[in-house]
């Protein structure tokens, strides 16, 4: 099946052909009829991706700052990868969408296969959706029609948040595809509506639905334009439905309402306000939410948790359907505001229409009645290609591959020599290319093409944490060695699982090896300091600082059900790496989180985690999210033999009154992927140990849980 991509780094638009979607626990693939392209969101986004790279600096001065601040840790060519990997990501476009579901998920309900629905589905001939980001067509609106309800429900939800009554006149400033279904949705609320915007060809179109309209271009003050609409009392409320970068929306909006008065932003500008416009009559802001409550929420979106209607009247999901019935109503017209219509195969030509006209207001794409057999192709091959392999070398399939997957681990594994054979993404477009870029030879959505893969021996994982546990178990059952990117599980049954998996495979005539992806012990710098220590008597004394900044409460990271929290999920890491240098197991563990005294709330993922281990060694780890982004993210002191080791960010290794040592520094920042990717193959070639012993990845699991266990009260079995 084919997809428009962008991709944000070159600006190039493309209708590529992908792995069909996998219907997800929660969710549904639908088979596109029409979808809708919104000439401001994504007139938005294709701009930004033709852009220099100036400009898009220009457009975006909050991430410049976090760039120069990772200069600064990192250094200059490993924040130039991250930042050519971030913008070297594919990007689905288009969030309006109808069709005809083909498959539901697991835990679905109120869908089957034939139903018509609408979805914030992209422009692709098959499309998966949360099913709570869908909702039924009613039998008399058509599939032209209904492909406008999503960004319908953007203008909706803006009404909703200034609670308009029968009679108040209400202000829209922009009149594009949202701020012209905005005027209707205030209409049917029996509103007296007044529309502004530049373009006098929208103005008119506005007027046909029987509201007054401003042009600040043909002259005339605005506020004198909003006065004489409302005899000379303000405006009750104003939606900016704009697309700006300048502030000055807001600041009329808040000039033209009357005292107490209400302002919604449903677009884009600046938000450079002016005190005083707001204060001395006493107004309200808001700026809305996409298509309501549930949206950007995980829970409600990939969990499939709806809100109680008797506490959330109007989620997502009913905004959907409040909008299909005003069409069906006929009090929304969708037809006016269609500009042109095209074949979905020639959707590459809507975007060049999309930069080349700003009179352009709403494209339909229509897809082909194709057989459903026909797009359903979950494996396709992104090699010219199959190529053959040699007798015991390692054929490597991919699951996973997001940020750290394609910016780290697959070039590591290309570095090591590794052959790509099949990489699995949920979405599809990132597999295909990514695997084109790496060379390999087939992209799926299905694990199962990994798994049951005879030409596949080695499986590496780089997914969601949650799935983790399941994906290295089913690997090792199925005869599989496993690469699998930290945390190697979230939970100690599901250690006990994977031990016993690995136990049971490793007593084959072909034993496999099991590593997660523990890559600092690898690093060279790491290595260095290993052979020092080894030189002198121990115990040693670890201070491990580590300044990991914080991400927002509901990041999927800091979720018990999907990332473990940041300690499991992160903190891992620095359990291993002193566990490594210590050499002996850890015999006990302490474990204080920031903010758990004098009753403030615990800032659960701060941590000071002290380690005693067998030899007499004893470290700390210094886990802190709420560190400056200037300071360096890594540092480890090492107190050993009279003299001390001090590793900063995997960049420079000094030694302080270290007998034959004094400093060493790379030319760039080195975690160690590369050599623990081309450990972990070598090992597979050889049939040699692994290259980190087995008990030391199950200690060091059972350590990391244990310490969460303690950050929750509760363990972790």
């Amino acid at each position: 099946m084919k997809a428009v991509i962008q991709m944000l780094g070159s600006g190039v638009t493309d209708l590529v052909e992908v792995p069909a979607p996998v219907a997800l626990a929660g969710s549904v693939v639908i088979a596109s009829r029409r979808s809708l392209i919104s000439a401001g969101t994504e007139r938005m986004l294709v701009n930004f991706g033709r852009a220099s790279i100036l400009e898009k600096a220009r457009q975006q001065p909050d991430k410049v700052r976090l760039v120069l601040d990772k200069v600064r840790t990192d250094g200059l060519i490993t924040t130039l990868e991250a930042v050519r990997s971030k913008l070297d990501q594919p990007l689905a476009l288009g969030y309006s969408n109808a069709g005809v579901v083909v498959e539901v998920g697991p835990d679905v309900r109120g869908f089957k296969p034939g139903d018509r629905v609408v979805s914030n589905g992209a422009h692709a001939e098959l499309v998966r959706a949360p099913a709570n980001l869908c909702a039924r067509i009613p039998a008399d609106v058509d599939d032209e029609a209904a492909c406008f309800a999503v960004i319908s429900a953007i203008g909706l939800q803006g009404v909703r948040m200034i609670e308009p009554t029968l009679g108040e006149s209400i202000v829209v400033i922009g009149l594009g595809l949202v701020g012209l279904i905005t005027v209707q949705i205030l209409q049917a609320n029996g509103c007296h509506v007044l529309g502004i915007d530049l373009d006098e060809d929208k103005l008119a179109l506005a007027r046909t639905f029987g509201i007054e309209t401003h042009n600040p271009t043909k002259g005339g003050d605005p506020n004198d334009a909003v006065l004489q609409f409302t005899d000379g009392r303000g405006a009750d409320a104003v939606i900016v439905a704009a697309s700006t970068t300048s502030s000055e929306p807001i600041a009329q909006a808040a000039r033209m309402c009357r005292k107490r008065g209400r302002v919604v932003l449903i677009g884009v500008t600046g938000l450079e306000l002016n005190r005083a416009d707001f204060y001395e009559k006493e107004l309200s802001f808001q700026v809305s939410c996409s298509y309501g409550p549930g949206r950007y929420d995980p829970a409600y979106e990939q969990g499939g948790q709806d809100y109680p209607l008797g506490f959330v009247r109007w989620t997502a999901q009913r905004n959907f359907e409040a909008v299909l019935s005003l069409m069906a109503a006929g009090r929304i017209a969708t037809a006016p505001l269609i500009s042109r219509r095209l074949d979905f195969h020639d959707a590459v030509s809507a975007y060049d229409l999309l930069t080349q006209s700003s009179s352009t207001i709403g494209i339909v794409l229509s897809y082909p009645n194709a057989p459903i057999e026909k797009l359903t192709k979950r494996r396709i091959a992104v090699a010219e290609r199959p190529p053959t392999y040699a007798a015991g070398e390692p054929v490597l399939g991919w699951i996973g591959a997001g940020n750290y997957g394609s910016r780290m681990l697959i070039p590591a594994f290309r570095a090591a020599g590794a052959r790509f054979d099949t990489i699995v993404t949920t979405g599809g477009a990132a597999g295909v290319h990514h695997g084109r870029a790496a060379g390999f030879v087939a992209a799926s959505s299905d694990p199962a093409d990994v798994l049951h893969n005879r030409a596949i021996n080695t499986v590496v994982i780089a997914t969601r944490h949650d799935t983790h546990a399941q994906f290295v178990i089913d690997a090792l059952t199925t005869g599989h060695h496993v690469f699998v990117e930290k945390p190697l599980a979230l939970t100690c049954d599901q250690v006990d699982r994977i031990e016993a998996a690995w136990r049971a495979a490793a007593g084959g005539e072909m034993p496999r090896q099991l590593m997660v992806g523990f890559n600092r012990r690898f690093a060279p710098l790491v290595t260095t300091m290993k052979r020092l220590l080894a030189s002198v008597v121990g115990p040693f004394a670890f201070i491990y600082t580590c300044n990991t900044g914080s991400v927002p409460p509901d990041h999927w990271t800091r979720s018990d059900e999907t990332g473990g929290g940041r300690i499991i999920g992160e903190a891992c890491h620095f359990v291993d790496l002193l566990r490594h240098l210590a050499g002996t197991p850890i015999v006990d563990k302490q474990v204080m989180f920031l903010g758990n005294s004098r009753g403030a709330a615990p800032h659960d993922d701060s941590a000071l985690i002290s380690l005693r281990f067998e030899n007499g060694s004893i470290g700390t780890i210094q886990y802190l999210t709420n560190g400056s982004t200037r300071f360096p993210k890594e540092r480890l002191e090492v107190f050993a033999g009279g003299g001390v080791l001090r590793l900063e960010n995997f960049r420079t290794l000094r030694g302080y009154g270290w007998p034959g040592f004094s400093r060493t520094m790379l030319w760039r920042q080195d975690k160690g992927q590369r050599a623990a990717a081309a450990a972990f193959l070598a090992s597979i070639r050889e049939g040699s140990a692994p290259p980190i012993p087995i008990d030391e990845i199950f200690e060091v699991a059972r350590a990391t849980l244990e310490i969460a266990g303690r950050q929750r009260g509760v363990a972790n079995e």
